[in-house]
């Protein structure tokens, strides 16, 4: 079977290509290049430079490569971006979301995939969070990856459509060819690592006072090689169950800014210079995941649950790609 992944030039679309490819399945990946890198792609999978919104282009190419289930990454995800300019967010993550699922119909494909994320769970209630936590997200972007799930659970009640929608927490670390190139960077372990490298003069600690052991906040950091994984026994899960999911992904630990930043610094050998600012507004203190259901149902375990072991796969590549894939 061929597996059309969306937004596979991307960050973990492009590691998830990989291990796709690894495990023996055929790969065409559709990615318009707003954010992903043709460089992230190897040159012999099949690659179209199409937007989710041209349905019809969709639709052919999926019958011409008898695709038989669906990998949906292609989203912009900048909070701060989604919060300035909502209607980009919309069109296009949930836009093109729905015009991807009227070609699945056409094309007769009715398993997907599809990357969520913790945003939809909003300001958190209780840690570690569950699925059945709240969905109230808190801004554009976490509204976007939630509608899309909405109407994945519509489809899958009128078209017999079959999802799997994966709630990310933090994707970090990077595989051998393939890590982290955004443009602007949003994250904190390759920012931190901007500054290992000279790149920046120094990494900037959003609030000091939050009610955790060191004052900063902590996050689940589960690295793209586990995610990738993941979204290979939703395929089977899919695939073997014919039944619809909804699964948290992550280590189910939390690492505090300081702890990631002293890691790096282990790590690289190199000085980080911190700089300590005033909160972020919407910046909960504490983001864990309770990842009991994917364990269960799809059979998933991640790896890398070592802080160290996480940096040390994100240094290697920053390291060895200081200019991303532009190199």
């Amino acid at each position: 079977m061929t597996i059309l992944v969306t937004g596979g030039a991307g960050y973990i679309g492009s590691a998830t290509v990989e291990a796709l490819r690894a495990s023996g399945q055929s790969v065409v990946v559709v990615d318009h290049l707003s954010t992903g890198h043709r460089g992230a792609v190897a040159e012999d999978v099949p690659f179209y430079g199409v937007d989710l919104h041209q349905t019809e282009e969709l639709t052919a190419l999926m019958r011409r490569h008898q695709v038989s289930a669906v990998v949906h990454f292609a989203a912009y995800s900048l909070v701060g971006e989604s919060t300035q300019n909502p209607a980009k967010y919309f069109q296009n993550n949930v836009g093109g979301s729905l015009s991807l699922l009227q070609a699945m119909i056409a094309a007769k494909v009715n398993r997907i995939v599809f990357s969520s994320t913790a945003a939809v769970y909003g300001e958190p209630q209780f840690v570690p969070i569950t699925e059945a936590h709240p969905t109230v997200p808190a801004n554009p972007y976490g509204l976007t990856k939630r509608m899309v799930e909405q109407i994945l659970e519509q489809y899958s009640a009128a078209h017999g459509m079959h999802y799997a929608a994966l709630r990310y927490f933090n994707a970090c670390g990077a595989i051998s060819a393939r890590g982290e190139d955004h443009k602007p960077e949003s994250h904190l372990i390759p920012l931190v690592l901007q500054v290992a490298l000279g790149q920046r003069p120094h990494i900037s600690v959003f609030g000091t006072d939050y009610p955790t052991a060191d004052g900063t906040c902590v996050r689940d950091y589960i690295h793209i090689a586990d995610l990738a994984q993941a979204h290979l026994q939703a395929l089977s899960y899919l695939e073997r169950t014919q039944k619809s999911i909804v699964c948290n992904l992550g280590n189910g630990k939390g690492f505090s800014v300081r702890e990631v930043i002293e890691c790096c610094r282990a790590v690289t050998q190199k000085p980080i210079s911190v700089v300590e600012s005033p909160r972020r507004a919407g910046d909960p203190s504490v983001l864990i995941a309770d990842a009991t259901r994917a364990r269960q149902e799809l059979g998933w375990e991640p790896r890398y649950k070592d802080l160290k072991t996480i940096v040390e796969h994100a240094w290697e590549w920053h390291r060895t790609h200081p200019q991303g894939y532009s190199e």
